[in-house]
C-alpha cells in the first residue's frame, strides 16, 4: 500500500482536529436533512396490495405487525431468477442484524421482491437469512414504487428510475420505501430512496470509507464488480 505523508503524533493530531471540524459540520447538516425528511408530506395508500409470505396472504397494513412504522427494502429478485442480486444481498447482510433493534423503536423492516415466494424462500435459506421476505408477484407494488419495469419502459433510453433522474435497463432495481400508520388506521407513504440514497443503510461501506483505501472502486470496470454473494468469496 502506498504511504500517505508520515508525520509526528502532534502533527497528526493537529490535522485530525481540523478534519473533525468538517465532520461535525457534516453531522449538523445530516441532522438538518433528517429533520427535513421527517417533515415531508405523506401520501395515503389506498391500493389493496397483497403479498405472499410465510404467514400467508397479507396486505400492506398487515406487514406492520402492530407497529406504526414500516420500512420496505425492495430486493432485486425477479420471477425465474436463479439467485438474488449480489448488491441487494450485500445490503441484506448488513440490515439482517438491525431488524430486532428497529422493532424496539416501533419500526418493522420487511424485504419485498417480485419473485414468487417459493423462489424467495429457496434463496433466503441459501443465504442463511431469517428476516421476513414477502412476494409482491400478485400485485403492482414494485411497479408503483419505481423498482420494477415493463419491457416497454426499458426500451430506448431505459426506464425512469430514482424519480426520473436516472435511466435503468434491467427489469428490477433496488430501493427502500417507508410507510406510516396514522391515527385513522390508514397507511401512508412517507419516503422512498434509490441509487446512492441507499448508501447510508450499508454499514460495511461506512467502515470502508474510514479505511486508507476507502471503497477502492475507482479502477474497477464498475463500482461493485469486486462484490460476491457471501457464499461465493471462497470460489
Amino acid at each position: 500500500m502506498q504511504l500517505n505523508r508520515v508525520v509526528s503524533r502532534d502533527e497528526w493530531l493537529s490535522a485530525r482536529l481540523d478534519h473533525l471540524k468538517n465532520e461535525k459540520s457534516l453531522n449538523r447538516q445530516r441532522d438538518q436533512l433528517s429533520n427535513e425528511r421527517r417533515a415531508l408530506p405523506w401520501v395515503r395508500v389506498d391500493d389493496p396490495y397483497a403479498f405472499d409470505g410465510p404467514d400467508g396472504r397479507e396486505t400492506l397494513a398487515d406487514l406492520f405487525v402492530g407497529r406504526d412504522q414500516l420500512v420496505v427494502y425492495h430486493f432485486m429478485l425477479g420471477p425465474g431468477w436463479e439467485e438474488g442480486c449480489k448488491s441487494c444481498s450485500f445490503w441484506a447482510d448488513n440490515y439482517q442484524g438491525a431488524i430486532v433493534h428497529l422493532a424496539a423503536r416501533d419500526v418493522t423492516l420487511v424485504t419485498v421482491s417480485r419473485a414468487p415466494l417459493v423462489e424467495i424462500e429457496a434463496f433466503r435459506r441459501r443465504m442463511g437469512w431469517d428476516f421476513k421476505w414477502v412476494s409482491s408477484n400478485a400485485c403492482d407494488f414494485n411497479f408503483d414504487f419505481g423498482v420494477s419495469f415493463t419491457d416497454e419502459e426499458r426500451e430506448g433510453e431505459g426506464a425512469p428510475y430514482n424519480f426520473g433522474t436516472l435511466r435503468f435497463r434491467g427489469e428490477e432495481a433496488p430501493g427502500l420505501s417507508v410507510f406510516a400508520r396514522g391515527d385513522d388506521g390508514a397507511v401512508y407513504h412517507t419516503y422512498s430512496t434509490y441509487s446512492r440514497g441507499l448508501d447510508m443503510f450499508n454499514g460495511a461501506y461506512q467502515i470502508l470509507d474510514l479505511c486508507p483505501k476507502g471503497r477502492d472502486e475507482d479502477d474497477l470496470d464498475y463500482s461493485m464488480s469486486w462484490l460476491r454473494l457471501h457464499d461465493r468469496y471462497g470460489e
